[in-house]
């Protein structure tokens, strides 16, 4: 029996991706799997038989990474499985920045008496424009980003992406439809800039005072990835000299709430029913594959294995990337795998691989 560790609620639905050797718990305090939101893993106490931990979510700065791999234990994450709720609310915010619905909500709300003729003569200080015909700079061209720019694309926006690591794949999906550049050239040009990326020490305050100085006069700033990627000193002394027009953050903290021309939205991306459906079937899912047969996918700290099983038993060899020429020596023809500091290897047969080295290493029958 598989015991999982529930951190945070979790829809439903994982229930369905567990069969009976699995029990699902909110208290275990030596369980072989955990499943997690946005509890700060940062003080867990990892006991020996955890193997991994699924994040029902993409980002994972709440949970120690390199830490877990130094002690054997894959961190997963689901890229892709709220990627459609958070692009609705991109679209949403474009439009909510574009034309002014809430204040002219909350100004019509406001009439005592006359409302009809008020609002004919007053709806003009709330019109806006459309986004039809306007540039939008996507920073960032993964999931997420990529179904921005093609829905932007289908709105008749003209679209302008940035991402060091982007794929020749996505390159040729947008070729002679949006045009990938370097980022100071793609904020330079946008009217709306929509930012997609993750937070690292590279991406920390990349929207600051530098950057805003090359925007166009006017343009709106979208943030649905990480409140950590823009100075908000910066933008709301933009906002107040007129430098940028709207600023869209879903991260709300003390710097951003009640503050004019900053729509805050309470973290809503990916809290839609079916995003959290979809992000708690794959961390299930990803569990269970390596819980029962080694497989790793969407791994952000071991590189990804993913093969059939051969033999009567499997070896799972988790090593450090120093290690790496040692594995090889006893894997033969059989595939190896490196992802920074860290390897991974199976090894399927009648008998079990054994190697002194490993930083972890199992047997599934």
């Amino acid at each position: 029996m598989y015991e999982i560790l529930k951190l945070n609620k979790i829809s439903p639905v994982i229930k369905n991706v567990f069969d009976g050797k699995y029990t699902l718990s909110d208290e275990s305090e030596n369980p072989d799997g955990i499943l997690v939101r946005s509890a700060n893993m940062a003080e867990y106490e990892v006991k020996d038989k955890l193997l991994a931990i699924a994040r029902a979510g993409a980002g994972v700065n709440n949970i120690p990474v390199t830490e877990m791999a130094k002690k054997g234990v894959v961190v997963f994450n689901t890229p892709g499985a709220n990627a459609n709720a958070v692009k609705e609310l991109v679209i949403l915010a474009m439009l909510l920045a574009s034309r002014d619905v809430i204040g002219g909500n909350k100004w019509v709300n406001s009439l005592t008496e006359n409302v009809a003729k008020a609002t004919e003569k007053g709806k003009s200080a709330f019109a806006g424009h459309e986004i039809k015909g306007k540039t939008l700079a996507v920073i960032g061209l993964g999931a997420i980003g990529k179904l921005v720019a093609e829905s932007a694309l289908f709105l008749g926006m003209k679209v302008v992406g940035y991402d060091p690591y982007v794929t020749e794949k996505v390159k040729k999906e947008f070729e002679g439809k949006a045009e990938i550049c370097g980022f100071d050239e793609a904020i330079e040009r946008a009217d709306i800039i929509t930012l997609h990326v993750p937070f690292n020490a590279n991406t920390k305050n990349m929207i600051n005072a530098e950057a805003i100085s090359k925007m166009k006069k006017g343009a709106i700033i979208i943030n649905m990835a990480r409140g950590e990627l823009v100075d908000a000193e910066a933008v709301k002394e933009a906002l107040h000299e007129g430098k940028i027009g709207e600023y869209v953050v879903d991260f709300p903290d003390e710097n951003t709430i009640n503050s004019e021309k900053i729509i805050v939205i309470p973290h809503l991306g990916a809290s839609t029913e079916e995003a959290e459906d979809n992000c708690a079937v794959m961390a299930g899912k990803e569990l269970v594959e390596y819980i029962e047969n080694g497989n790793i996918t969407n791994s952000v700290n071991y590189p990804g294995v993913n093969k059939a099983r051969t033999g009567k038993v499997r070896t799972c060899i988790l090593f450090n990337a120093a290690d790496k020429d040692d594995v090889e020596k006893i894997a033969g023809d059989k595939e190896v795998a490196v992802k920074g500091d860290y390897g991974y290897a199976v090894f399927d047969g009648d008998a079990a691989v054994k190697f002194d080295k490993a930083i972890r290493i199992r047997t599934i029958a």
